[in-house]
């Protein structure tokens, strides 16, 4: 586990915060549920925030609302290396970790090649809850080949279009669906829009 103490923050993990952070994270908290309960319906953050690059500002936004200091957070490499791991600390005080089957919440850069998500936690038949919400960042959430999504949530099918997701995602997403009740939960992000996919939504291709 990785310690940040105060005198180690640097000038950027000091700013680019919730302005009022109480309100802003109530606003981004309230997006989230109602993003949850209805999976694929995009949110738009939004409170004038400035997470470290390359974080996009939806994912910081959801960093500084659900992070805390009992919320263990892994961050992919280029996060890692950047001035994040000081940003969440200092604004949340989440631990930063290296053990991705530990963490409550992975944040993963633009770009990251994804095999499957079974090298994080996906909880177990008795608590299921205790798995990893991953925080994908692609490169847009709109203009792509469409995706249906269907199952609790949704009223018959909805479609989604986003552009950047791994290579292999719709494998991986079934194989992750096919572990129900366990399994992580998924917040697509770009820029300030996101998102959520929860481990019951269906996923299928509409063109081959």
């Amino acid at each position: 586990m990785s310690i940040t103490t105060p005198s180690t923050f640097g000038n950027d993990a000091l700013i680019g915060g919730f302005t009022d952070p109480v309100f802003d994270a109530q606003s981004v908290f309230k997006m989230m549920m109602d993003a949850m309960a209805r999976p694929g319906i995009l949110q738009t953050v939004t409170a004038d925030i400035a997470p470290p690059a390359p974080l996009g500002i939806a994912a910081g936004a959801i960093g500084l609302t659900l992070c805390d200091h009992d919320t263990p957070v892994w961050l992919s490499t280029s996060l890692g290396r950047s001035s994040l791991p000081e940003w969440l600390s200092f604004h949340t005080g989440a631990p930063i970790i290296q053990e991705r089957l530990e963490a409550m919440f992975a944040f993963i850069e633009a770009g990251m090649a994804l095999s499957s998500f079974n090298q994080f936690g996906i909880g177990t038949q008795e608590y299921p809850d205790r798995s990893t919400t991953l925080v994908l960042e692609i490169q847009s959430l709109e203009g792509g080949k469409e995706l249906a999504l269907s199952g609790p949530g949704i009223n018959g099918v909805s479609m989604i279009a986003p552009i950047g997701l791994p290579d292999a995602f719709l494998r991986i997403w079934n194989d992750n669906r096919a572990l129900f009740p366990r399994g992580v939960d998924l917040i697509l992000t770009a820029g300030r829009q996101f998102l959520c996919l929860p481990r019951t939504t269906k996923i299928t291709a509409t063109e081959l």
